[in-house]
Parts: C-alpha cells; sequence; structure tokens
C-alpha cells in the first residue's frame, strides 16, 4: 500500500479520479503515470492558480521548459528519467506547457478548429504518453486515444463553463455562440435559456460522439 498511498497524496485538492485510476494501473506502470499528472499539474497551477501576473505564469512555464533539457528541480529529474526509461517523446511535455502558456494569453476562440488544436496540445499528449507507456502507439491507437482525450477536455469546458468566465476565460468557439444567439452575457448573468440549451446540447453531441470514436480504444 506503500505506492498507493503516494499517488493519493499527489492528487489531493485536485481531481479525485486520479488516485482511483492509479489503482487500477499494473504496478510498475504507477510510478511513471503519477510523473506524469504532477509535472501536467504542477504545470496547470502555474497558469491558473494564485494571483500571479501574467509575466511571471510565463517564466515559470519557460523554466520547466529549459528544463526539460537540462533538469534542477526533483520533479523534472524523475520526469527525464521516464523519458529515458520508457522512451517517451519528449514533444509531447512541450506541447503540455505550450498549451498552459496559451491559458496565459488567449482568452477567447474563434472558431472549434482553434479548439481543437488547443486540446491537441492541452490533452491529446497525456493519452499519447500512456499508450508510449503501453508500447500500443498504432496510427488507429493514436487517433482514438486522441478523440477521447479531446472529448474529455471538451467535457471539462462545458462543465466549467462559469469557472473558466470568472478567470476571463471562453472557450466556446465565438461563430457558434453567435449562431445560437448566445452572448457573453449569457455567461456573466448565469442565464439558462432556449438559446443556451441549445448551445450546450450541440457542444456536449460532438463531445460524445469523438468519445464514441475513441472507445474501442
Amino acid at each position: 500500500m506503500k505506492n498507493n498511498v503516494l499517488y493519493l497524496r499527489v492528487s489531493v485538492g485536485h481531481y479525485k479520479n486520479f488516485p482511483v485510476a492509479s489503482l487500477l494501473l499494473p504496478a510498475q506502470m504507477r510510478e511513471p503515470v503519477a510523473v506524469i499528472y504532477r509535472f501536467a499539474r504542477a504545470a496547470d497551477d502555474f497558469a491558473d492558480e494564485g494571483d500571479d501576473p501574467p509575466a511571471t505564469r510565463l517564466a515559470r512555464l519557460e523554466d520547466f521548459r529549459r528544463q526539460l533539457e537540462a533538469p534542477a528541480a526533483p520533479l523534472l529529474h524523475e520526469v527525464r528519467r521516464i523519458i529515458r526509461e520508457h522512451d517517451l517523446p519528449v514533444q509531447l511535455f512541450h506541447d503540455l506547457l505550450d498549451a498552459f502558456s496559451q491559458d496565459v494569453v488567449k482568452n477567447r476562440y474563434a472558431d472549434f478548429a482553434e479548439v481543437l488544436d488547443y486540446c491537441r496540445r492541452s490533452a491529446n499528449p497525456v493519452g499519447r504518453l500512456l499508450l508510449r507507456l503501453f508500447k500500443r502507439s498504432s496510427e488507429t491507437q493514436l487517433r482514438q486515444s486522441d478523440a477521447v482525450c479531446t472529448s474529455l477536455q471538451l467535457i471539462n469546458f462545458w462543465q466549467d463553463v462559469a469557472i473558466d468566465h470568472a478567470r476571463g476565460r471562453i472557450y466556446l468557439p465565438q461563430d457558434e455562440l453567435a449562431r445560437h444567439g448566445v452572448g457573453e452575457r449569457h455567461l456573466a448573468e448565469g442565464r439558462c435559456d432556449e438559446a443556451w440549451r441549445s448551445l450546450l446540447a450541440f457542444q456536449v453531441q460532438r463531445a460524445r460522439q469523438l468519445m464514441l470514436a475513441g472507445a474501442p480504444l
């Protein structure tokens, strides 16, 4: 149980599904998965948590980026070790940092293509890293993993619309807001009218289609 307690501890205060998932992993995979999680969690916190100005947040993310090549902090030493031991593509870690840096400077998305590009870097790398750990990386498996991870990211967006709006961000595509007759005042006022329900039903159905596309994985 010693290892299981470690994984429970690193996730306290964040996502409560992670420790459950870690117990279902083969024992030899729990440690590298925990390292990936801690890297992503720490970097995401740089972008979202606290009251630091954007310049400070970007500087911390840039420091993580440099340490992927020349680690100093213990966590980055662990990241470099699992990259070496499991032949993980370092670019996937850079992609995560690019997405978190984007969160600092970009708060609106013109269309769904822009949202998908964000998901490609914010969510899909995690699935691809896990596939590499399990030696499963065919083109079909990668495509299915991307569909699942993008769907999970979209689901997170749609359940956290109010939280993101409080941070000044709207991930709902601007052109789709307009198409459904939804304005930013809907978010500011918590207005749940027919236009809002239509917009969210559309978003949920698209996320569902992506999840089903990846289900065979």
